[in-house]
């Protein structure tokens, strides 16, 4: 299995916070502000030279309203889990009405396997 190496990580990581960053129209001084970090430090990261710690990492996901799915999509190579992002990608692009009408079917369908 192939192993990402930190490096790697963190340009990918960077490429796509600057990435949304700017489809939300977002300069790196808001971002910065709203992380409660320095100007800096989001050059460094989005550079690819910066790491990104757990909080910061959840806490853009969730401004700039990335999916989790997107940030991992060119890390993982476990074919089962890509499968899974696969899905998930899609379901991404769905309504809230499309999404429960799905959810709805998958429990379906967890219910006829139990009985």
């Amino acid at each position: 299995m192939k192993s990402e190496k930190k490096v790697d990580i963190d340009k990918i990581l960077g490429e796509t916070f600057k990435k949304y960053r700017l489809k939300n129209k977002f300069t790196q001084e808001q971002i910065a502000e709203k992380l409660g970090i320095s100007v800096k430090y989001i050059s460094r990261i989005e550079n690819g030279t910066g790491g990104v710690k757990v909080e910061t990492l959840v806490n853009y996901m969730n401004i700039l309203g990335i999916c989790p799915n997107v940030i991992f999509d060119k890390l993982i190579v476990n074919e089962n889990l890509k499968l899974q992002m696969q899905l998930s990608n899609k379901v991404c692009n769905l309504s809230n009405e499309e999404i429960a009408f799905i959810i709805s079917m998958v429990d379906l369908l967890e219910n006829l396997k139990r009985n």
